[in-house]
């Protein structure tokens, strides 16, 4: 479960879907356009803020699990879909490994 309202001052607290690791999202809306900010250790990543919609519409079209891929090109998918679960909008298995979101 998610702690934080999401703001800078306040990010969410995230763990990855298998709960091995904690990372932090907040969502930056001086940017242009708007963007979702990932800390995960010492890194920072950046996603345009849209990102939480477009999966989600896309899974809705979807209507089944979808597999969340893993590895350093598949960050985008580890670290998104807990974020859409804390928001209440998809369904995500808490497996070691192999996990599979579906839209709600």
């Amino acid at each position: 479960m998610a702690t934080g309202s999401g703001t800078k001052d306040d990010p969410w607290v995230l763990q990855t879907a298998p709960g091995t690791s904690e990372y932090s999202m907040h969502r930056d809306d001086e940017t242009d356009p708007p963007q979702l900010v990932c800390i995960v250790g010492s890194t920072k990543l950046t996603h345009d803020a849209r990102a939480v919609e477009e999966p989600h519409a896309m899974l809705k079209e979807h209507g089944d699990r979808m597999p969340v891929r893993q590895g350093y090109r598949g960050r985008f998918v580890v670290y998104l879909p807990p974020l859409l679960e804390a928001l209440g909008l998809v369904e995500l298995t808490h497996d070691p490994r192999n996990n599979r979101v579906r839209a709600i």
